[in-house]
Order: C-alpha cells, then sequence, then structure tokens
C-alpha cells in the first residue's frame, strides 16, 4: 500500500510538472498584448482632477497590468499597486488607504503560460507608487527607464510619491537608459516607447502595433479619466501641467497619423 501511494504521488507529481511544461507560452508569430487586473484606486476627492462627481461615469480608477509578447521577446509594462507579497489568499492587499488588489500579478502570468523570469524587458509609464508595485520581481529583466525617471526613484530623500522598497532591486538590474524621444523595443517598429512628459518629468507612452486588434496606445496617466480627453481638463497635482497639455497635443496628433486607438 505504502508502494502504491508513493507511485501514485510520483505520477501526480509526473503529471503537474508536464502539465506546466505543455502549458509555458512559446514565442508567438505576432505581437500579443495581455491586460492583467492588478487592482483599484477608490479615489475620494477628484476635485485635482477638474472635474465634478457629475461629470464623471465612476471614481474608481482601475490598474491594469500588461505584458507584451513579441517574437523576440517580451515586455512588461506598469507593474500593478499592491506587491503580490501583500496579497492573500481570498483577502485583498491594501496601500495607502484607498488601493486594493484581489488578484497576484505573478500567478495570472502563470496562467498565460509565463514567469517573471521569462520578462525579456521591463518598463513603466512612470515611477509613481500605482505603477511600479511589483517591480522587484522582474529584477533579473532589462529595465528600460529615461535617466531622470531613474534618479527620481533612487533620490535620498525618496519621493512621496513612489514606494522605494517595491522596486529596490531594480538598483542592480541590467539597465537601459532611454535617450530618445521614441525608443523602438524590438526594432520592428511594433513596440514603441514613446516620450510623453508632464504627469511625471520622465512619463511615457507604449504604442503596440496588433494584428487583429491595430494600433494602440497605452496612455499610463497621460489621462486619469476619460472625461479629462473629452472636457480637455488637466489635474493641478501634474508634475508640469502645460507639459501635459503639449504632451497631451503631441499623443492626440500621433493617434490620429498611425489611426491607434488610446487606452486609458
Amino acid at each position: 500500500m505504502i508502494r502504491l501511494r508513493a507511485l501514485i504521488v510520483l505520477l501526480c507529481v509526473t503529471s503537474a510538472l508536464t502539465s506546466a511544461q505543455q502549458q509555458k507560452a512559446q514565442a508567438p508569430s505576432s505581437v500579443r498584448l495581455y491586460v492583467f487586473d492588478c487592482g483599484k484606486l477608490d479615489i475620494g476627492d477628484i476635485s485635482p482632477y477638474q472635474l465634478t462627481r457629475a461629470e464623471i461615469a465612476t471614481n474608481v480608477m482601475s490598474v491594469p497590468c500588461f505584458l507584451v509578447a513579441h517574437p523576440k521577446g517580451t515586455l512588461m509594462w506598469d507593474v500593478g499597486v499592491v506587491p503580490d507579497r501583500l496579497i492573500e489568499s481570498g483577502k485583498p492587499g491594501t496601500l495607502r488607504g484607498y488601493a486594493s488588489a484581489t488578484r497576484r500579478l505573478a500567478a495570472q502570468l502563470t496562467e498565460v503560460g509565463y514567469a517573471p523570469s521569462d520578462i525579456t524587458y521591463l518598463s513603466f509609464s512612470h515611477f509613481h507608487w500605482d505603477h511600479v508595485g511589483n517591480a522587484n520581481l522582474f529584477a533579473g529583466a532589462t529595465w528600460l527607464v529615461r535617466k531622470v525617471e531613474r534618479d527620481l526613484m533612487f533620490s535620498d530623500p525618496p519621493s512621496p510619491r513612489t514606494e522605494p522598497a517595491h522596486f529596490s532591486a531594480l538598483k542592480d538590474s541590467r539597465t537601459t537608459l532611454i535617450t530618445t524621444a521614441d525608443h523602438d523595443v524590438f526594432g520592428d517598429g511594433k513596440v514603441v516607447i514613446k516620450s510623453a512628459p508632464g504627469h511625471s518629468p520622465g512619463h511615457q507612452v507604449l504604442f503596440v502595433n496588433l494584428a487583429n486588434t491595430g494600433p494602440v496606445v497605452l496612455s499610463g496617466d497621460l489621462y486619469h479619466y476619460p472625461e479629462e480627453r473629452t472636457l480637455k481638463k488637466v489635474p493641478t497635482t501634474e508634475f508640469d501641467r502645460e507639459q501635459s497639455a503639449a504632451s497631451r497635443d503631441s499623443v492626440e496628433a500621433f493617434l490620429t497619423r498611425a489611426h491607434a486607438q488610446l487606452w486609458i
């Protein structure tokens, strides 16, 4: 009976390992974009956004994380607000009183066949705390960052707009400093990081050209609410409001030229 039980356990473990290996994602033939649920921000006071409750559909902001899978590698873009280590099974993790997340990013990556160690590149729209929560998971990737943002992240004293413990491991990561307005991640024009400063000094958006959906731009915090775009309201909390407005104009012009969708 003991031998039989041991055999059953061995078969189960072998089956699980085989299944995991079968589920591991292969490099796609064209660019794919995965969108993960990385929590939400329940904003109580929306007055800094120059909006009223009557003008918006909801005050709750979603916090997405993105994985771009390209034939030449992978890119994680924005990695959540609450670190996985603070999210317990069946219990949401919370941060700063109004941020929460119920699903771990690493688990969602596993569901589509990836592990943090599979990620080629890591980048953020900007350094604020609600975009870098799980940065330490990807310290083995090559970090694509503008110098002004990296300097802010490791400043002393640290900026109150971020959580240094959540990205501390990146200090020793392989790093590529972005020095141009547009950075072509894989060299074929399909995935391009575009400068859009204003919300933060080195804020940027991501252009992804998808085979079926077509070209899209991930806005980061160029806009927070869709109503900001339609009503042309610029928050009072921007690093540089005039620069934000100029970046919005530049991105809107690019959207027209590229026939791209904007995902806020």
